[in-house]
């Protein structure tokens, strides 16, 4: 065994093993390491630790010190170079109507290197644009032709997922992606929608690639003659992550599916046999067992739970009582109309409404007496027209209840105050022109 520090440069290149020479070094220190192109800054991204002696190349670089102050500032200057070589390299660039993009400019911790990347189609003549550059900055100039991956991994982004690119976070390098795998995985084979932004296949297609062909070993595929448990059939719809089958069953309708676990079904080798000939029997179909569920332990120093207890509904009221307020709310009205109430006001106009038409005979008179003021009796008989006969009734005269309504108004506050039944209204018949026949 070996102990090592994991050493990543300017966090966008895989991690590299160093000799840490005796140093504890932790994540995230800036250290000082001998590397092939001489002194450089690194960011260490995992402490001691000890590995194999088969994954170790040697000889091993060591690492120098840890970054002191002066370290970090030189750190500084060279980053400030760099802005500034990166603006003049593009101008250059455009003088000499070059066809390549220029990505990022890196200095060596020393100051003597000055390295230049680009993305371009093809091969591309830039050696007067390199004497141009290292008159100018006058030190070593070296230009590097990248991908569009490696151009995706320096600037970095957000993917379609709304995360950072996989290649700028923890990538250390590119595997290779195919279309066979977004086929595998029942995705659209649309490269606007498999593409990164890069215009390369995604990375994150690998990811669960391993586990899909594990899958597509279990679950026959689309089309395929399957026999079940029910019958034979054909499989129609897979669902390669939940392992499941819709199946169209022989004896059943085109418009009948039947879905089925993957181990409730088997492919026939070799499809659907000729018209005559028998499938072979395939599958081997055992009722799985019912799991059985632990009883959940019960925590006896866990916060209990608040119950809230609902109130009561309060009873409807019943329909006697709704019919009280407003017998008496009319008896008020009849009550105000008899003592000279005001009338409402014209906002709220009354609304007759009529109810019913009743017949009241007249009172016939009859042989009866009245008492007078002094208290004596007098006769009421008198004759009508001689003929000595009772008078004949009176027509009946037809009288129309009316129900008026209309808005409270204040003025009959002090009628409301007041309970009791409402006033009894008398309707009196018009007296008869005739007479009354005298008792014979």
């Amino acid at each position: 065994m070996t102990e090592v520090v994991s050493i990543r440069f300017k966090n966008r290149g895989k991690a590299y093993y160093f000799d840490p020479a005796g140093l504890r070094i932790q994540v995230g220190d800036s250290v000082i390491v001998d590397t092939a192109n001489g002194m450089e800054i690194a960011v260490c991204s995992r402490e001691n630790h000890p590995v194999e002696d088969t994954a170790v190349v040697q000889p091993l670089r060591r690492v120098l010190r840890i970054a002191t102050q002066m370290d970090l500032r030189t750190e500084e200057l060279n980053r400030q170079r760099e802005k500034t070589a990166f603006d003049i390299c593009r101008e250059k660039i455009q003088e000499h109507n070059l066809d390549m993009k220029l990505v990022d400019v890196e200095c060596n911790f020393e100051g003597s290197k000055t390295t230049f990347f680009f993305t371009s189609d093809g091969r591309v003549d830039f050696r007067s644009l390199v004497k141009d550059l290292a008159g100018i900055l006058h030190n070593r100039i070296e230009l590097r032709q990248i991908g569009v991956r490696d151009e995706a991994k320096m600037l970095g982004g957000l993917g379609i997922c709304g995360r950072p690119y996989c290649c700028n976070q923890f990538l250390d390098d590119f595997h290779p992606v195919s279309t066979k795998m977004a086929k595998i995985q029942s995705l659209s084979l649309n490269p606007a929608k498999i593409s990164g932004s890069c215009g390369r296949l995604m990375c994150c297609l690998r990811y669960e690639q391993e586990a899909y062909e594990d899958l597509v070993k279990k679950v026959p595929k689309q089309g395929a003659f399957v026999e079940t448990k029910d019958g034979y059939g054909t499989a129609v719809q897979v669902n390669l992550l939940r392992s499941t089958v819709k199946v169209k069953l022989d004896d059943d309708r085109d418009d009948v599916l039947h879905e089925y676990k993957s181990y409730e079904l088997a492919a026939v080798p070799g499809g659907r046999p000729k018209d005559g000939v028998e499938p072979p029997h395939v599958l081997e179909y055992v009722e799985p067992e019912p799991e059985e569920t632990e009883p959940e332990e019960t925590d006896e120093w866990a916060i209990p739970t608040m119950v809230v207890t609902p109130l009561p509904e309060k009873p409807a009221p019943a329909p006697e009582e709704e019919a009280a307020p407003e017998k008496s709310k009319r008896s008020r009205r009849n009550r105000n109309r008899h003592k000279g109430a005001k009338p409402a006001s014209p906002e709220a106009p009354a609304i007759v409404v009529p109810v019913k038409e009743e017949a009241v005979k007249p009172k016939t008179p009859d042989s009866g007496s009245r008492r007078s003021h002094s208290g004596k009796r007098q006769s009421s008989q008198k004759s009508s027209g001689g003929n000595g006969q009772k008078n004949a009734e009176a027509p009946a005269v037809k009288v129309q209840k009316v129900s008026v309504q209309t808005a409270e108004a204040p003025e009959a506050g002090k009628a409301e105050k007041k309970s009791g039944k409402p006033r009894r209204r008398h309707y009196h018949s018009k007296k008869s022109s005739g007479k009354p026949a005298s008792e014979s």
